[in-house]
């Protein structure tokens, strides 16, 4: 390793000078420490802990350019924008970048002028970027939200999982893997993976003693007026954390007729929206946001004094990860949840919803490696032809490449529109002839619409016999030099098989067992949500406890050290399906939908889960859709098996 020459101490002199801080927090001159001295680290820090300049300052004493694997655009866009304006060279590459500035990052690259560069995991699929990757000196990759490379953990994110992989494919002399939300089994699983010592694992204390950790057990129609109390008896900035985007629209409005100011903020609404919502309450021009999980990662606003959980979290992971939100400026904050159990069948539906049938996934197999040795596949139409989520589509894939039987080569568009801004001939007149040749061929094998002519590559290549390389570079050319305008759509990715894939039947059945196992794993988490609202004990103590920290004495400022005990937490009372919802269902059956032909697909259907088949059909519209929505899956599966 080489060091630039700075003082006796080089990372405390550039922690000072660059970073404008007098000295390290908890944990961060440990992990720095470590991968100056060559070592792997993981680091689990609770939210606001300060993981970031863990990767940031190193990578200024490194020789070579620091890798950093994000999950989330807007907080890779606000680190590169606050490195820069310390005058570190760093960059991102995204898919909200314009041609020119993707083509700058990449030279800047071939250069050596960057010392870090921001990517998501999924650019990684890329095989020319890995190409890139090759030819650079890689001191040090950082993986921020590490968690999602365990199965175990509590966002699986399937392009996680080949990142230890490609670390040792690129022969990256450190690793630093980075998260809030480890158990002892997910941070075993990490350093695994990366093959980081159990000395070099550093994780700091969960218990927050500035977070006032309250369980409120409460009927559903009792939850807007208590939530409601709660807030006029209150002052500050608060978050309530919803399931469903209609819940958030709900909610948020009964806030607002009620005199407090309010936004939603979920994935259904347009990107301005989110925008504009969470810029009103960075801004203290609304004091409350209502949002499902969408709303939260990158959110450094320190005055947070609550946090609510109007329904039930999904896992312990994500409740401490969402409560860490609050009071991170050190001052007094509450978070409490609004425990009702009416939301177990919903977050329970979810979970079964995301599990793909046996046969689902005995399709997809037989499907996908047939193909041939090199292939493209749309994630969106594998979805609907197999009826599987596209997260699972995606985890799918990842499970066959991490089984070495495929591997990921590029993405690129299918289709291209183009609007020509002047005359065809007069377009061509810049051109040399070949290009020209080229354009005449592209041109005449275009569909044309009204204003916008259509490319599909794939037609376009048959039809002319050229490179689809080529017929892309023709086409961007002209947006390039100012002659069209242009659109692209239909994401492909492209694989190569690298080896027999065996017995297909046998290799689904493994697939399969490894999703049952993962279901599994999800209900546990969930039945760990509802055993903190029932603890006896320290409720503090109970959730560090989750995350392998066990606290010397009762934390003193949570509902249990209080004095209050636990109670029941309600449930409406679950009413069997009525004659006249029976007959709804067998009319429903007699209209004989493809998208309904399976046990699993109609009990998806009638839990008010949504898949790609319903989705594609329109179905979502349908009066039966989530009629039963009110049982567990597992007595609606029945039901629908004996139908």
């Amino acid at each position: 390793m080489s060091l630039r020459v700075h003082d006796e101490d080089p990372a405390a002199a550039l922690l000072r000078e660059r970073f404008g801080h007098g000295g390290f927090r908890g944990g961060q001159r440990a992990v720095i420490d470590g991968l100056l001295a060559g070592r792997s680290m993981l680091a689990v820090f609770p939210t606001g802990g300060g993981k970031s300049l863990c990767y940031q300052l190193p990578a200024l004493l490194l020789e070579g350019i620091t890798l950093v694997v994000s999950p989330l655009i807007a907080l890779m866009k606000d680190q590169v924008d606050a490195l820069r304006a310390k005058g570190v060279a760093a960059a991102r590459l995204d898919s909200t970048l314009e041609r020119d500035e993707h083509d700058q990052v990449l030279a800047g690259l071939r250069e050596g002028g960057l010392k870090l560069l921001y990517v998501a995991p999924e650019r990684l699929a890329n095989e020319a970027f890995r190409a890139t990757l090759k030819k650079l000196r890689i001191a040090l990759v950082a993986i921020d939200e590490a968690h999602c490379i365990s199965e175990w953990g509590h966002n699986f994110r399937p392009d996680y999982l080949k990142l230890a992989k490609l670390c040792r494919d690129l022969k990256v002399p450190r690793v630093l893997c980075l998260t809030a939300t480890a158990t002892p089994d997910v941070a075993k699983d990490i350093r695994k993976g990366f093959r980081i010592a159990a000395g070099d694992a550093v994780r700091l204390s969960f218990h927050r003693p500035n977070l006032d950790l309250r369980v409120t057990p409460l009927a559903d129609s009792a939850r807007k007026p208590h939530l409601l109390e709660r807030l006029r008896q209150s002052e500050g900035a608060a978050v309530v954390y919803v399931t469903l985007q209609q819940t958030a629209e709900e909610v948020s409005t009964y806030l607002q007729k009620n005199g407090i100011a309010s936004r939603a903020y979920h994935a259904g609404l347009p990107d301005e929206f989110r925008a504009s919502a969470q810029e009103d309450f960075m801004a203290g021009r609304i004091r409350v946001i209502v949002a499902t999980i969408a709303f939260g990662m990158g959110i450094d606003k320190a005055d947070i004094r609550a946090v609510y959980h109007y329904n039930l979290p999904k896992s312990l992971e994500n409740y401490t990860q969402e409560t860490g939100r609050a009071g991170r400026d050190g001052l007094p904050s509450t978070c409490e949840l609004l425990a009702c159990g009416d939301d177990r069948v919903t977050l329970e539906n979810f979970i079964h919803g995301d599990t793909p049938s046996p046969a689902a996934i005995r399709h997809f197999i037989d499907h996908v490696l047939r193909l041939g040795r090199e292939f493209d596949v749309s994630p969106y139409e594998l979805s609907t032809v197999n009826d599987i989520r596209p997260l699972v589509v995606d985890t799918l894939l990842a499970y066959l490449e991490l089984e070495g039987i495929i591997e990921a080569t590029r993405k690129f568009w299918a289709t291209y529109q183009i609007r020509l801004l002047r005359d065809f001939e007069r377009v061509l007149d810049g051109h040399d002839a070949r290009r020209k040749s080229l354009l005449r061929k592209v041109f005449a094998a275009a569909k044309e619409g009204r204003g916008w002519q259509t490319f599909t590559i794939a037609e376009v290549a048959r039809e002319t016999g050229a490179e689809p390389r080529k017929i892309v570079e023709a086409l961007t050319g002209l947006e390039e030099a100012g002659d069209a305008a242009l659109k692209k759509s239909g994401i492909r990715q492209g694989y190569r098989l690298r080896k027999d894939p065996g017995d297909l039947r046998e290799l689904a059945e493994r697939l399969d067992a490894r999703f049952r196992r993962r279901e599994a794993a999800d209900l546990a988490r969930l039945e760990e949500v509802l055993d903190l609202a029932m603890h006896k004990k320290c409720l503090t103590g109970f959730v560090t406890a989750h995350f392998g920290e066990k606290l010397p004495a009762p934390c003193g400022h949570c509902d249990r050290c209080r004095g209050v005990k636990p109670a029941p937490v309600p449930r409406t009372a679950r009413a069997e399906p009525s004659e006249a919802e029976l007959l709804q269902i067998r009319a429903l059956l007699d209209e004989r939908h493809a998208a309904l032909k399976t046990p699993r697909q109609l009990a998806r259907f009638l839990c008010g889960i949504s898949s790609p088949a319903v989705t594609r059909a329109r179905l979502s519209r349908h009066d039966a859709f989530g009629l039963l929505g009110r049982l567990p899956f597992g007595e609606v599966l029945g039901m629908a098996e004996a139908w």
